[in-house]
């Protein structure tokens, strides 16, 4: 039987296996997927032992970057992000993937991703949609709030870098206001218990063609509920989880899926979600 699995500490709750074996099953392998819970201080111990016995696996906090060293070939996006969430083993070596990148862009493959698009955040997920904006064209504003001038600085220094001539302006949440082509949500404002908060106020929500909130949970945030409302295109953080998930398996082995399939999984993911706030 293959064996796969998610590394990470602490790990909790995750959807996690509920999406790969969906895969698994939709391509016909018989595969074990595990939770596997890492502390920092043991890394390369399990590096060296039970992670050979995988044939590849998804890397979460906080080993995005611990997990770097040890592998023996990183592609172009890991690369990029300097972080790792998917690993291939090929015969005990060990090749680095970022999907979250993957799962962002085909997940807003319908969005006008080179327009006039503002970006609440930049840690982390935030960083790399911003990145990938630029490098799409967008015309982009970095929304943050004071802590993170000097983080959104050497972003903007960064894309600038990569991409001379891109169109990055930087400003504070409290000086958010007129229209965008695209509003994206990359902070945790609007998650999992604290759901009455929205990132954007509603002049910007009314104003604004389409949205992206890389929350899943809940399925339909605030910002996502009230642009709906209003009969706007709306993407939540499901399908972004999804198809970074569906680019992990075209890694391992070479996977297909048709658009039904990711789809199915979405809706399943979302259910479960729903079901596990009403408990």
């Amino acid at each position: 039987m293959n064996k796969y699995g998610l590394i990470g500490y602490p790990l909790g709750h995750s959807m996690s296996p509920l999406i790969h074996e969906r895969l698994f099953a939709l391509s016909g392998i018989t595969a074990e997927y595990s939770l596997i819970e890492i502390k920092p201080k043991d890394m390369e111990r399990e590096m060296n032992g039970i992670l050979r016995e995988l044939d590849g696996f998804n890397v979460t906090i906080p080993h995005k970057v611990d997990v770097i060293p040890f592998m023996t070939a990183m592609a172009d996006s890991a690369k990029r992000y300097s972080s790792v969430n998917c690993v291939k083993n090929s015969g005990g070596s060990f090749t680095g993937y970022n999907t979250d990148c993957d799962g962002f862009l085909r997940s807003a493959e319908l969005l006008p991703l080179s327009g006039k698009v503002l970006l609440v955040g930049c840690g982390g997920v935030g960083r790399m949609i911003a990145i990938e904006a630029a490098l799409a064209g967008a015309e982009l504003t970095i929304a943050i709030i004071p802590e993170d001038t000097r983080r959104a600085q050497l972003l903007m220094a960064e894309i600038i870098a990569m991409k001379p001539g891109a169109s990055v302006r930087i400003i504070g949440v409290r000086e958010m206001s007129g229209s965008y082509d695209l509003c994206i949500n990359a902070t945790p404002v609007g998650m999992y218990p604290k759901t009455d908060a929205c990132p954007v106020n509603d002049e910007i929500i009314q104003s604004s063609r389409t949205f992206f909130d890389v929350i899943y949970n809940p399925t339909e945030t605030q910002l996502i509920r009230r642009a709906r409302e209003l009969g706007k295109t709306a993407v939540g953080g499901a399908a972004m989880l999804v198809y970074q998930a569906v680019k992990a398996h075209e890694i391992w082995y070479g996977g297909e899926f048709s658009p039904e399939d990711v789809s199915g999984i979405i809706r399943s993911v979302e259910q479960a979600v729903a079901e596990m706030n009403r408990k």
